[in-house]
């Protein structure tokens, strides 16, 4: 996930970000970032709220709500006045390629 600098959200993007970062997935425990799980962030201004759009490593992932319920949780916490809205999107689908390098040197990879 790449946040442009020119961006005029840059700065609340990433700190929506850096919050992501503290998310983990319970069964790899790397952070969903690095898993390249997260594809998208927005900000709306006018009503204070973050959305982001992630996907998760299959559709059947059985602690799906736990890991969105989390990233909520943590830009909320960061971004003090902004709803955070998490979208699970299945397209493009997750793989492997998605892995950052430290994701990977994490898993061992």
């Amino acid at each position: 996930m790449n946040i442009d600098i020119t961006d005029p959200h840059y700065a609340i993007k990433m700190k929506a970000l850096q919050a992501l970062y503290s998310v983990r997935d319970p069964e790899l425990n790397i952070n969903i970032v690095d898993l390249g799980l997260v594809y998208n962030i927005q900000v709306d201004e006018e009503k204070q709220s973050i959305g982001v759009q992630m996907t998760l490593s299959t559709r059947s992932c059985p602690l799906g709500n736990i890991i969105t319920n989390h990233a909520k949780v943590a830009i909320e916490d960061e971004l003090e006045g902004y709803q955070a809205e998490v979208e699970l999107v299945w397209e493009p689908k997750w793989s492997y390629d998605n892995i950052s390098a430290e994701g990977r040197t994490a898993l061992g990879l």
